[in-house]
């Protein structure tokens, strides 16, 4: 993980490559090259494990596989193109479904983050606890400029990384209180840090309030929304209301 950080990092201060893998759709050099040295690290350690990134075709093969990795080379892309610092290199070790590792680095703003199920989840080596919180009305919420509402409920806007699997760090780093998006996700975005955020103590669901689980045919979900226990609930009726 390390290694693929340091060369995203180089990458990123260099004069690289982008273009449009469809209208709207940004990919860099980096996308491959951080793909393909993470492809090649991981399955030559693992190789019976299963694969799922963005910028490796898909395989109907990974389905029969019990663990998987589900990994976003540089989540937050436009961020990297914008020579802004909101993107990610994540990865996750998904098993029946379930995330049990993940890693989770911003090489531009110094951190690493690292959770395995049931151990706890950790920003540079420190614990992580989500903040407690109730009541929706000023709560910390990832959003861009303007006035931010979740339902018609009046809420302080935080500064929005590009990359939502940052976004749901932020949660469990206790710098937001709630992190949702309403429009379909994939596995590769919220497979790292749904075990990150989740093992510092919030619930992650998709917008709906059902449970996560990845590795699936179509690697989408509905939507996400996390947040602490005393606030999950409230922000999903929210969300319903809009």
């Amino acid at each position: 993980m390390l290694e693929a950080a340091a060369e995203a990092h180089r990458i990123f201060h260099s004069d690289f490559d982008s273009w449009q893998k469809r209208p709207g759709d940004p990919v860099t050099e980096a996308d491959y090259a951080i793909d393909a040295l993470l492809k090649a690290r991981l399955l030559e350690a693992r190789p019976a494990y299963g694969w799922l990134s963005e910028e490796t075709e898909d395989s109907a093969e990974r389905l029969a596989c019990r663990r998987v990795w589900v990994v976003d080379a540089i989540d937050g892309t436009r961020d990297f193109l914008r020579g802004r610092t909101g993107w990610a290199v994540s990865v996750a070790l998904v098993e029946d479904g379930a995330p049990m590792l993940a890693a989770l680095t911003a090489p531009e703003r110094g951190l690493v983050f690292q959770a395995e199920r049931g151990a706890g989840a950790t920003l540079n080596g420190e614990r992580l606890m989500v903040q407690p919180r109730s009541g929706l009305p000023g709560c910390r919420v990832p959003a861009d400029p303007g006035p931010a509402r979740i339902g018609g409920v009046t809420v302080e806007r935080v500064v929005k990384p590009n990359a939502l699997a940052l976004r749901l760090a932020m949660l469990a780093a206790g710098e937001a209180d709630a992190v949702f998006q309403t429009k379909l996700v994939r596995e590769i975005d919220i497979a790292a840090a749904t075990l990150i955020a989740s093992e510092a103590g919030a619930l992650v669901t998709d917008k709906l309030g059902q449970p996560l689980a990845f590795n699936k045919p179509r690697p989408v979900m509905p939507g996400v929304a996390a947040a602490g226990p005393g606030l999950h609930a409230e922000l999903l009726a929210a969300l319903a209301g809009e």
